[in-house]
């Protein structure tokens, strides 16, 4: 994920990894950025991060590449 992940601006990040899969479970199990589990928090992080890098076509290419990785288009 490193090479998609856009540079931080000198604030240390919650782990992108972390926020990837709290993304994917929101949106998997159709759930409000608040209801979203513990292990996932900071919820505000995962708004943010959904919004800019989607805007961005971060996520577009980290899926891209899992997806390439599976072999899948």
């Amino acid at each position: 994920m490193a090479p998609h992940s856009p540079l931080s601006h000198g604030v240390p990040c919650v782990d992108d990894q972390r926020v990837v899969s709290g993304i994917l479970h929101a949106i998997r199990n159709v759930l409000c950025w608040r209801a979203a589990p513990t292990e996932y928090w900071p919820r505000k992080t995962l708004w943010n991060r959904f919004v800019r890098w989607s805007r961005l076509g971060v996520l577009n290419r980290i899926f891209a590449s899992l997806a390439g990785r599976a072999g899948r288009r």
